[in-house]
């Protein structure tokens, strides 16, 4: 017979150690069972029915739990089937137990609702009032055949009531142990949420960017983040002292103690070549009267303030630009008309083109700093770079200044996706190759420029590189290439680089010039690799 037991929220191993103890209670039952049946003080001889059958079944009681017993820590050994064999056992022994001692049925009828409520505890309910059920029919029947046999016999009602009370336990087990495992399967699930939020504030406290130190009454250190052993100079962790690590910093604890409204807030070097750090206290207390000590790097305030400057004067130059559109079209208009009239001196042609010249630079200037402050966001799509980069040599092709110039693509043969809003996309390589075109070709000769798709190895990040054959770029302007406003050309706004690298950051995606050993240059855009549905959603639900 195939048992089929509840599944228990502590599993297989909180199954085999509440069997253990059932086991142990069994062996000792045995041991009661044999005193019963052999010693001459627990009975009168005359109210033996059977004493062959009664001492052989003890004995096959006990031999039967110490097995189980034993073979309860053989891993092989599955607790449904020690629970199966031991259900089986129990009732054979008591069915026949009944029979021969009759001056203990009402002792032999308790051990066994004990029984019959420690197996309903750990079977379905189904199974367990099947045990019930067949405990009760055997009380009924040692009584039945105690009648029919015309020996002394017990009431029937005394028996049909140890029947209702093996199915009253049954049901009452069954429910109390139902509410035991969701008690423990709730507290487990609770154990484990809190185990991962500790491992997630455990993990945010050791990557916070501003330093965090936790010290007790003692000043001894009892936690210490990655950026406070970085601003402490990277001490040794067997050095626990506050006062040993940084004495000025244990000096301002001290003083913060005594007197917190006056904490004293200026900044420290902790140690040598380490940022300055602004300490800030505040009181945990605990068991151990923790304090909380805030390392503030004042490089990153200082690196705050200039972003929000350079944010405030980005608004202030898109206001300036949008400003200078009106006279600057005004003087570009002046300019066009001088330059239609009948000017004959060619001093004051050539004035007229360089206002001319001038004015359309500025209107440059003015696009690309209108473009950058109203920016839109991105929206990023799943693009193949190969059929992308063919589509966009082509349409390139249409509109080149100079067929000369030789523009190819290079894509590998499988498909390569990635992750980019297309029209930014676009900006970005066409700043790239107009750059490429513009720079990157040798004196009187036709440019040679490839837009070449590939990865960094199998598997890696997809890549898009435009490359060019021309002087290539000094090293001194490498580093400045990216800066707004610098330029090498007299014509140039400088901007181009610098607005192609911000809409590169819009996207997840990096551009970075690589230098050529064979002479040229190459402008690197690695992007974000676009994963398959199925690889991109977790397959299992998270904590």
């Amino acid at each position: 017979m195939k048992w089929q037991l509840r599944a228990m929220a502590t599993g297989e191993t909180g199954l085999r150690r509440e069997m253990y103890f059932l086991s142990l209670f069994r062996v000792l039952e045995g041991g009661v069972l044999c005193f019963l049946a052999f010693s001459p003080l627990a009975w009168d001889p005359t109210s033996v029915r059977n004493l062959f059958w009664a001492g052989g079944a003890a004995i096959v009681h006990l031999i039967g739990s110490s097995g189980l017993f034993l073979l309860g820590n053989d891993a092989r050994w599955r607790p449904r089937h020690q629970l199966g064999v031991g259900v089986v056992l129990d009732l054979c022994v008591f069915a026949v137990l009944l029979h021969a001692l009759p001056a203990f049925s009402n002792g032999i009828g308790l051990l066994l609702l004990f029984n019959v409520g420690a197996y309903a505890l750990l079977m379905r309910l189904g199974f367990g009032l099947t045990l019930a059920g067949v405990a009760a029919l055997i009380q009924i029947g040692d009584v039945v055949v105690a009648q029919l046999s015309g020996g002394e016999a017990r009431p029937l009602a005394q028996a049909v009531m140890f029947g209702a009370s093996y199915l009253l336990t049954a049901m009452l087990t069954y429910l109390l142990g139902r509410q035991l495992r969701e008690t423990e399967g709730l507290a487990r699930q609770r154990g484990v949420e809190v185990d991962t939020f500790a491992r997630v504030n455990e993990m945010i406290i050791r990557r916070m960017r501003t330093g965090l130190i936790a010290v007790d009454s003692g000043n001894t250190i009892r936690l210490c983040n990655e950026s406070a052993w970085y601003l402490l100079g990277n001490p040794s962790p067997e050095r626990k002292a506050l006062g040993d690590v940084a004495a000025e910093l244990a000096l301002r604890l001290w003083r913060w103690r005594q007197a917190p409204q006056k904490a004293d807030t200026t900044a420290l070097a902790l140690a040598p070549d380490t940022p300055a750090v602004i300490p800030r206290f505040t009181a945990l207390g605990g068991a151990h009267d923790l304090t909380l000590i805030f390392l503030d790097d004042t490089s990153l305030l200082s690196r705050r303030a200039e972003e929000l400057t350079l944010t405030t004067l980005g608004r202030l130059a898109a206001s300036v630009a949008h400003e200078i559109r009106n006279p600057l079209a005004a003087i570009s208009h002046a300019g066009q008309l001088l330059n239609e009239s009948n000017i004959e001196p060619e001093t004051d042609r050539r004035l007229v083109e360089i206002i001319n010249a001038q004015c359309q630079r500025m209107d440059g200037i003015v696009q690309n700093v209108l473009g950058l402050a109203r920016r839109e966001r991105s929206r990023p799509e799943t693009l193949e770079l190969g059929k992308w980069s063919q589509h966009f040599i082509a349409e390139f092709h249409r509109s080149a200044p100079d067929d000369r110039d030789e523009i190819k693509t290079s894509a590998p043969q499988g498909p390569l996706r990635a992750t980019m809003d297309p029209q930014h996309l676009q900006q970005v390589v066409t700043v790239l190759l107009q750059n490429a075109l513009t720079y990157g070709r040798m004196p009187g000769a036709p440019a040679r420029v490839t837009l070449v798709v590939h990865v960094d190895s199998p598997g890696g990040e997809p890549m898009l590189d435009v490359v060019d054959r021309g002087p290539g770029i000094v090293p001194a302007a490498v580093e400045h290439l990216f800066e707004p406003f610098y330029t090498t050309s007299e014509h140039g706004t400088g901007l181009g680089l610098y607005i192609a690298r911000q809409l590169c950051e819009a996207n997840q995606a990096t551009l970075k010039f690589v230098p050529l050993p064979g002479g040229g240059s190459c402008f690197r855009i690695t992007l974000a690799r676009a994963e398959p549905v199925s690889q991109a959603l977790p397959s299992e639900p998270l904590v």
